[in-house]
């Protein structure tokens, strides 16, 4: 990535404040003295250690190791837990999870109607005193709770749940952020989520979920950790995400295609959003990592809109390839 690119994504970061309403997000409560080690079990990242103070991103996997859902989850006390994911995917996810419970002292419901999620950008965390949290530290503020979130082109970001009316009021003392720029600073952060249009399509380490906190190899089993551990040990991962921009419309679930690989897709768009200068659009794109060595990028074809390779924000394994 050039250096005039890197500029322009931290002079759009500093305009990029406000709150808005997660419509998008669900949450799922999990209330009981075994929630946490029936999650322990069933998820990709450690629930029994988990402290109040912080938060766990995690994959919700099936036993091939793809991911049905990405979910942020976090302790409210000792026995009741809050799991953040795409409403979308809410449904599906609750009844393959609750179909476990089994004789497990755990209820999981949707708290559809009682908690809302917003998305905090920029100055907006100082409100909610969430902006010294680390990434995926939390605090509870009476009874809501705020989760900081990695940075998006070096803007804070956070997630606030919490009752209807409380989330009214933050969002009446707020600057309005729109969801076209949340989804922006969400791409630019490098933490693509699991959503419908991609459910099933990833193992944990093609989004790089290893690398950002998401996956915890010194747990216990959890459904397709065998497949996920072996693609992390014995070198078998071949694709990445990585981000591309290009000046036509993508959105998740497109296809990618390699100049050098004409006759298949190469890669596919987990998240994309419009760059908020107006200049196309930017997206995570899960690829394969030979298409790193040469060649161009094109959107749904072989002769599609170029894709242009930018910088992740976190380094990836060496000899795995980014952007210069």
């Amino acid at each position: 990535m050039n250096p005039s690119q890197h500029d322009l994504d931290q002079t759009l970061a500093a305009t990029l404040s406000g709150a808005l309403k997660l419509d998008a997000l669900g949450v799922i409560t999990v209330r009981g003295a075994d929630g946490a080690a029936f999650l322990h079990g069933q998820l990709s990242n450690d629930f029994t250690l988990l402290e109040l103070q912080r938060a766990r991103l995690a994959a919700y996997c099936n036993v091939k190791g793809r991911m049905l859902a990405s979910l942020v989850g976090f302790k409210r006390g000792p026995e009741e837990l809050w799991l953040s994911l795409r409403a979308d995917l809410l449904a599906s996810t609750l009844k393959r999870l609750s179909m476990f419970v089994l004789r497990a002292k755990a209820k999981l419901e949707d708290a559809g109607s009682t908690l809302v999620t917003l998305g905090l950008a920029g100055s907006a965390l100082a409100v909610v005193e969430a902006q010294a949290l680390p990434a995926w530290g939390k605090r509870d503020l009476g009874e809501a709770s705020v989760v900081r979130l990695p940075d998006g082109a070096g803007q804070p970001r956070a997630l606030w749940i919490g009752p209807p009316t409380q989330a009214e009021a933050l969002l009446a003392a707020l600057p309005a952020l729109s969801a076209q720029n949340w989804a922006w600073l969400e791409v630019a952060s490098g933490v693509a989520p699991v959503m419908a249009a991609t459910a099933e399509a990833f193992v944990p380490q093609m989004l790089n979920y290893e690398l950002v906190g998401g996956v915890n190899f010194q747990k216990g089993c959890y459904p397709g950790q065998e497949i996920v551990a072996r693609s992390q040990y014995r070198g078998t991962l071949k694709r990445r995400a990585q981000r591309l921009d290009g000046a036509a419309e993508m959105k998740a679930g497109d296809e990618v295609f390699w100049s050098a690989d004409p006759l298949q897709p190469s890669g596919l768009v987990a998240c994309a959003a419009p760059r908020p200068d107006g200049n196309g659009f930017s997206a995570i794109v899960e690829l394969k990592l030979a298409a790193l060595e040469g060649g161009t990028l094109h959107l749904r074809a072989a002769d599609g809109p170029q894709l242009e390779l930018r910088a992740l924000p976190y380094a990836l394994p060496q000899a795995e390839g980014a952007a210069a």
